[in-house]
């Protein structure tokens, strides 16, 4: 059986699930993209019934203001699109291939479902066929995320430091996930922006943006455990001690070609969908109303 859908969407990033869900399309992925666990809504942003929280976050200068974390809204989208029966294969799709007429979904083993569609918005999936073509002259480039452990020095106050480099452009301490509860040791995870060739050069591994996160945090201030005093009265500090927890790299899409006039391409900003999805009319405003109670 073939299913007939007048639009679809491909992908699962925050901007498709909005996009899906302000258009009230059925929304296909293989791969689940949920939000980057450090962005961020804007303190007075409240879509969809999530109630607006303000967090303080402390850097070297200054304070920082932000809202819920975006992945709270990728949730939310998520589950709301799953209930009008939007994400049809949520979980059990492996690949999806376009041959011009019909998209084939497989799971790992055997085809799954079958669907034509008039017009396909695609915000990306890296298991698909038949939707676009690269350009093959572009060196791919990735956003490179580096989670490092720190086993001395990890109790102090600072939550974001920024700098303006693409090799370790942002790093964020946060409580431990290694240690139950909400314990004062931090870890990191730093944001880097790398090519291909930059991925396999060791001067851009997981070994140097470790040293490099301990030389600016260093650079600014920051020391490990006090470990007393000389004779002159100065203090004296341990090393940081540190090991990297593992590396996350997400490919970021360059220039891409439809191979079909129905599928489009798209590229919609995180920021004018936040924009739409407030007026968007919803089928689902009594759900809301239920989720409202027992918001996170």
């Amino acid at each position: 059986m073939v299913f007939q859908y007048d639009e679809v969407v491909i992908g699962s990033s925050l901007s498709a699930l909005m996009f899906a869900y302000i258009n009230d399309c059925p929304v296909f992925f293989t791969e689940t993209r949920p939000s980057f666990r450090f962005d961020f809504l804007s303190p007075d942003e409240a879509p969809i019934g999530i109630p607006s929280k303000t967090k303080t976050l402390m850097t070297f200068n200054e304070q920082m203001l932000v809202g819920t974390q975006k992945q709270v809204l990728w949730d939310r989208l998520l589950f709301i699109l799953s209930l009008r029966g939007h994400a049809p294969l949520a979980g059990m799709c492996h690949k999806i291939r376009y041959d011009g007429n019909s998209m084939v979904c497989t799971s790992e083993y055997s085809k799954i479902f079958e669907a034509a569609f008039n017009k396909c918005h695609f915000f990306g999936d890296n298991n698909t066929e038949g939707f676009v073509r690269k350009n093959t002259l572009d060196e791919s480039s990735y956003l490179c995320y580096d989670y490092i452990a720190f086993n001395s020095g990890g109790k102090h106050e600072i939550d974001f430091i920024y700098t303006d480099d693409d090799f370790i452009s942002e790093i964020w301490f946060y409580s431990s996930d290694r240690i139950d509860g909400n314990t004062p040791v931090r870890d990191a995870c730093t944001v880097s922006r790398l090519t291909e060739s930059q991925l396999l050069d060791f001067d851009y591994s997981e070994t140097m943006a470790r040293f490099k996160v301990l030389k600016i945090m260093k650079d600014n201030g920051m020391r490990g455990k006090l470990s007393g005093y000389t004779k002159k009265g100065t203090a004296r500090h341990y090393d940081f001690r540190t090991t990297s927890i593992r590396r996350e790299t997400h490919c970021i899409r360059n220039r891409l070609r439809a191979t079909s006039a129905n599928v489009e391409i798209k590229t919609n900003s995180e920021e004018s969908l936040l924009g739409l999805l407030q007026d968007a009319n919803s089928p689902s405003c009594r759900l809301l109303d239920i989720l409202d109670v027992s918001s996170p």
